[in-house]
């Protein structure tokens, strides 16, 4: 019996199938070609990434002033703690129960209770009034208990509706927290972070503008070559294609020049902040960037290259038609 013929494919499955498996091939060579017009241009990417490096380390550089400044500002327990003054005539037990009552609260983190005796040497100390507060015949101090709201709690809307809760304890006479200063706070870090989002929008739309004219120039200086290349063939995609590799290298060098600045520019800085930190006695250490907050920023500056080649490529190759006279 004889063997059964071999099937053979398609000239035109043969041609799909080489077409799709030398497809990373031809990208990879473009990646690589448009990398070589970049160092036979130094003058103009050294200028160009300088300028994309400055533009992103303004943003990055505002991202961790906010991060930093959140840090302080959670190290600040003391401006949610909220003072409950108990009655003068409640009892040591009664004023007991009361705290347990309160540290069941789920809002409620910590709970310190300050005797009336307690807070009457505390004052004597304090004032410098001893020997005068000697005569009172009895103490006009109330007993006081001091709540430190959770983290979730201690947001200024948060920490009145607390305030109010807990001024609805019958042994409570008054509740004291200073919410004016809290919403002040507050204000100023939503200020902080709109500031923040606006100047990094502007600067992210100054580096797709930066990318796409240096693609324009780029485009208008092989205008030339690109009329050939149409008139032998080849197609748009494939004449647009290093240009956008040579927005991603742009965006990958500008990337990894703000990453660098940061983490000198944070360096440089954390010394001095050790210093004046140490001054207040504080363990405050300035934060800087993170590898993902690195990459971030670099896969970001990649998307800007990527989308501001894009749109240069898309708007000037499409124009450009050899000339069949």
């Amino acid at each position: 019996m004889s063997n059964p013929l071999p099937i053979m494919e398609s000239p035109r499955r043969q041609s799909f199938v080489r077409r799709l498996l030398s497809l990373p091939v031809r990208h990879a060579q473009q990646a690589v070609g448009s990398l070589g017009d970049l160092w036979r241009t130094p003058f103009t990417t050294v200028m160009t990434v300088l300028v994309l490096g400055i533009s992103l380390t303004l943003p990055a550089t505002l991202h961790l002033f906010v991060k930093n400044a959140q840090q302080i500002t959670t190290q600040w327990d003391s401006a949610s703690e909220i003072s409950l003054f108990l009655n003068l005539s409640i009892s040591e037990k009664s004023a007991q129960n009361v705290v347990q009552r309160i540290k069941l609260y789920p809002e409620v983190a910590k709970v310190e209770y300050i005797s009336a005796d307690q807070a009457l040497k505390e004052f004597k100390v304090l004032s410098g009034f001893g020997p005068a507060l000697e005569y009172l015949d009895k103490n006009p101090l109330p007993a006081t208990i001091v709540v430190t709201p959770t983290n979730r709690a201690s947001q200024a809307h948060a920490v009145g509706d607390l305030l109010i809760k807990l001024e609805k304890e019958r042994e409570v006479e008054q509740g004291k927290l200073d919410l004016e200063w809290l919403s002040r706070l507050e204000a100023m870090a939503m200020l902080i972070e709109d500031i923040v989002t606006s100047v990094a929008f502007l600067l992210c739309l100054s580096v797709i503008l930066i990318i796409g004219n240096t693609i324009r120039l780029a485009i208008i200086n092989q205008k030339e070559a690109i009329a050939v290349m149409k008139l032998v063939g080849a197609t748009d995609s494939f004449i647009q294609r290093p240009f956008l590799y040579l927005g991603i290298w742009y965006g990958i060098l500008g990337g990894l020049l703000a990453s660098i600045t940061i983490v000198l520019l944070s360096y440089y800085l954390s010394g001095a902040v050790n210093k004046l930190t140490n001054l207040y006695g504080s363990d405050f250490v300035l934060q800087g960037l993170t590898w993902n907050e690195s990459f971030t920023l670099i896969y970001f500056a990649i998307g800007l290259g990527l989308l501001g080649s894009y749109i240069s490529v898309r708007q000037h190759i499409r124009g450009i038609e050899p000339k069949t006279d």
